[in-house]
C-alpha cells in the first residue's frame, strides 16, 4: 500500500514537471513615434456684410464673393472639394447709444467659403487675397494635417511593436530563455501634435511662416511567451 502511495505521488509529481519546466510570460509596453510636417490644410474664408436694409447687405456680400472669385481664378483648379454655397441671412439690434433710445435693427448678411489644399505653398497667397478683400478667417493647428495620416499611423505602430519585441528579447536573454509568441496586445495611438511655430492670422498683414512639426504617437502593450 506504501508502495502504491510512493508511485502515485511519483506519478503527480512528473505530470508536474511539464508546467514547471514552461518559462511563464513577460508583459511589457512598446513605443514608437513619427515625426512630421503637415503638407496641407482645411481653410474656411467667410464674406460679410451688414446694412439696414437685407438686401444691400446680401449685395454687398455678393460683391465680396466675385472679387474673390476672380482673385483665385488662377489657383481654382488645385482647391480641393471647394465650395462657396453656404449663405445666411440674419438680423441683430444695435446697442443703443442714450437711455430711452429706440434699439434698431441692422441685417448681416454672410457667404462661407471652404475648401482644403494639398499645397501649402498656396497658403499664403490665398491669405494675401482675403485680406486684400476683407474676407474673415482664422488659422489654428486644427486645420493642417498630412495628406498620409494612415501611413504615419501605421509606421509608428510598427515601431511600438518593434521596440516591445526589443524588449521582450532583452528580458529573455537575462533569463537565458527566448521570446515567444504573443499571447495578447492592446494597441493605443494618436495623432500628438508637437508646439508649432505658426501664426494665427485673423487678417491685417499676417502670414505664416512656418506649420512647425507634429508627431504621431503609438504604444503597445504585449504579453509574450518564454521560452
Amino acid at each position: 500500500m506504501n508502495r502504491w502511495k510512493r508511485a502515485t505521488s511519483l506519478g503527480l509529481s512528473l505530470a508536474l514537471v511539464p508546467a514547471l519546466s514552461l518559462a511563464g510570460e513577460v508583459t511589457l509596453s512598446g513605443e514608437g513615434s513619427v515625426r512630421y510636417q503637415p503638407d496641407s490644410a482645411r481653410l474656411q474664408f467667410i464674406a460679410k456684410a451688414e446694412h439696414e436694409m437685407p438686401q444691400q447687405a446680401t449685395e454687398q456680400v455678393a460683391e465680396l464673393m466675385d472679387q474673390w472669385r476672380e482673385a483665385i481664378r488662377q489657383y481654382q483648379d488645385r482647391l480641393q472639394d471647394y465650395t462657396d454655397a453656404m449663405v445666411n441671412l440674419y438680423s441683430r439690434t444695435l446697442p443703443v447709444s442714450e437711455r430711452g433710445e429706440e434699439p434698431r435693427k441692422q441685417a448681416v448678411a454672410s457667404q462661407t467659403v471652404t475648401f482644403h489644399i494639398d499645397d501649402l505653398s498656396l497658403l499664403n497667397p490665398l491669405l494675401e487675397q482675403a485680406q486684400a478683400i476683407g474676407l474673415n478667417y482664422n488659422l489654428g493647428p486644427g486645420q493642417f494635417f498630412h495628406s498620409d495620416e494612415t501611413g504615419l499611423e501605421q509606421e509608428a505602430l510598427s515601431r511600438a511593436i518593434a521596440n516591445a519585441q526589443s524588449r521582450c528579447e532583452f528580458v529573455a536573454q537575462q533569463l537565458q530563455q527566448s521570446c515567444g509568441d504573443v499571447v495578447t496586445i492592446n494597441i493605443n495611438g494618436g495623432f500628438r501634435p508637437v508646439p508649432m511655430m505658426m501664426a494665427e492670422a485673423k487678417g491685417s498683414a499676417d502670414a505664416v511662416s512656418s506649420v512647425g512639426v507634429r508627431e504621431v504617437h503609438a504604444t503597445v502593450n504585449v504579453t509574450f511567451e518564454l521560452d
